[in-house]
Formats: C-alpha cells, structure tokens, sequence
C-alpha cells in the first residue's frame, strides 16, 4: 500500500487519503508519451489515472490538466461538449512539456454519473440547459471537489504547477488542498454549432472563463 502524504482539513477533522499500490506503465499515444499511473482511494473506491510527462519534481513547475471523464465527448466524439477536443489538445501540450500531468477523474456528468448525465441530456432536449437539468434530477450544478487530484499531483512531486482549465473553480479547489498555481493556461476550443448554447452557459451560471462564446 502507498500512503499519500498529505492531509486534508474538513471542519475539525483531518484524515490522509490512502491509495492501494500504484502501478505505472509506458503509454505511447499519438499526442505524446507518458507514463500512465493508476490510483485507487482505499477509503472510497474511487479511481483515477494519471498521464505524466518528463520528471515532475516540486523544483520545476508542471503543466496539469485535470479532465473529468466524458465518455460522450471523449470516446464518442460527441460535439454536445468540447470535453474530447480539451483532453485531445491538453494531451497534446502536456506531451510536449518538460514536466506535466494529465488527470483523468471519474466525475461523469460534473459528478452526477454517466446515466444520470443521459437523463439530463433528456432534459436539455425539451428545453433545460445542463445546470438547469442537473438541478432537477437533484444534483447541484457541480458535484466535483479536487481533494483526490491533489494529493495524486502531491504523490507525482507536482506542487506548483501551471494549470491548463477555463474554470477558476478548479484553481480555487486545488489552492484549498495546498498546490500552488502559478499561472491559469486557457483550453478554449472553438464551438461547435451544437456545443455554442451549452458553453454560453457554463459562462454565466458555472463561471467559466470563455471569450468565443
């Protein structure tokens, strides 16, 4: 067993997120070659894997992109979303870096799940948009926290790093877990037809930072 080595204060409770054995392996893809790491909280049964280039070490700082699971945009291609066209380009610049990290969590949905994502496409057909649809199958607009992420870029030695995301969420989450964030990296990819109304939403009800919507 592996233990992360840093804490998390909730209120007055502080615990350390323990990880089964973490295996690696060498992945080459067509965006670049990584190590693939794969965690599991032995606490939650939550999994996620990490794609690492160069050495990460906490004297350099690393280019990170935390990228929930979409299994419509980043598998089928689905252009409801920019998620698979964000993980195509994160990948393809954390692969160039000196020192980076790819996060894949599995937060389907901003946390609701992957059928629960499918009943709220449901709703956004007649009408709802996705904070809206999420909110009326009883789910907050977003139910993901950064606590895991963190303590994978603390295991990896990535403590100060430059973050590849459009949403200042993520940046606030992973400061409140003690990584240090330098700089905010923009992952805009130009809209698709069908992905224009969904992004103007994240916009102005989620906060994200947006310019070509």
């Amino acid at each position: 067993m592996t233990k992360a080595s840093s804490q998390q204060q909730s209120g007055s409770t502080t615990y350390v997120m323990n990880f089964d054995k973490v295996p690696r392996a060498k992945l080459p893809t067509r965006l670049g070659d990584f190590t693939i790491y794969g965690f599991r909280d032995l606490d939650s049964g939550e999994e996620a894997v990490a794609l690492v280039a160069g050495n990460p070490d906490p004297g350099t700082v690393a280019l990170v992109r935390i990228h929930s699971q979409c299994l419509t945009g980043d598998v089928f291609h689905s252009e409801r979303c920019d998620c698979g066209d964000q993980l195509n380009a994160a990948m393809s610049l954390i692969g160039k870096a000196e020192s980076g990290v790819l996060i894949y969590q599995q937060k389907e949905g901003r946390g609701i799940g992957l059928i629960n994502k499918i009943h709220a496409y449901e709703l956004q057909d007649r009408g709802l948009d996705t904070v809206a649809a999420n909110i009326k199958l009883g789910f907050k607009a977003d139910l993901r926290d950064y606590h895991m992420p963190a303590e994978i870029l603390k295991y990896l030695g990535a403590t100060r790093i430059h973050l590849l995301s459009n949403n200042p969420e993520k940046v606030q989450g992973l400061e409140a877990e003690g990584i240090i964030v330098e700089k905010r990296v923009p992952l805009e990819i130009t809209p698709s037809t069908h992905a224009r109304a969904y992004l103007k939403i994240k916009k102005e009800k989620l906060g994200h930072l947006l310019s070509n919507v």
